[in-house]
């Protein structure tokens, strides 16, 4: 075995070399630190549910059950499951509800189940809600008649304080995705940035865009400063 020349730069000086040059040519663009592990789901048809909404779906006192744990802590799939009916009479059966409840009820769809009910659905941040349309909810013991909120979700990403300092971005902020996978490369502008202590890093988009973008046969996710 041949001992390493005392001369020769280790590791972790050449990464700092190569992070510096990278830093004079992209100036405050370029991430600094070890990269954090992102992860990148798709994110299926749900709804989320207010408590009183809850009662009126599945009886008075019902409280959602864990069917499946999300990768964001306290976030989990629900067993509770509901039927949506559009304008049209269209449904959709089997909608699960996501976990915990919330202080609005709301539904994210995809493009092409939007396509499927006949209703035109705008791309909406989570929670923004104002003059989206709405749709009847039917559950086991009842019904309710949701005046709006029914949204195709913006893309976005999860992030701690930490993630958001590494990749030079605040909340609100919009960054870019890009997937690199067997058969295509393909970019998402305009991924909204969601900063919170309890976030673990995380990029939502739906199951159209998965699909689009090949997401299962992804080799390899990064997110860039717009």
């Amino acid at each position: 075995m041949t001992a390493e020349s005392p001369s020769a730069p280790c590791r972790a000086s050449i990464e700092a070399l190569v992070r510096e040059a990278l830093s004079s040519q992209l100036g405050s663009r370029a991430p600094k630190g070890p990269a954090p592990v992102l992860v990148v789901n798709s994110s299926a048809r749900h709804m989320h549910i207010s408590p009183e909404n809850l009662e009126t779906l599945f009886g008075k006192g019902a409280q959602l059950t864990v069917h499946k744990w999300l990768y964001q802590e306290g976030q989990f799939a629900s067993q509770q499951t509901v039927t949506l009916i559009g304008p049209r009479k269209r449904i959709i059966p089997n909608l699960r509800i996501l976990g915990p409840c919330r202080n609005l009820t709301q539904v994210e769809l995809s493009l092409t189940d939007s396509i499927s009910l006949g209703i035109d659905i705008p791309v909406r941040a989570s929670g923004d809600i104002k003059d989206t349309p709405g749709c009847y909810i039917m559950g086991p013991k009842g019904m309710i008649e949701m005046k709006n909120g029914v949204i195709r979700a913006w893309r976005h990403a999860h992030m701690s304080p930490a993630d958001a300092a590494f990749y030079g971005v605040k909340h609100l902020d919009k960054i870019t995705l890009k997937v690199t996978a067997r058969d295509c490369t393909t970019r998402f502008d305009d991924v909204l940035v969601r900063v919170d202590p309890s976030f673990k890093l995380e990029v939502h988009i739906d199951t159209d865009e998965a699909n689009a973008c090949n997401l299962d046969r992804a080799d390899k996710v990064e997110l860039f400063k717009n």
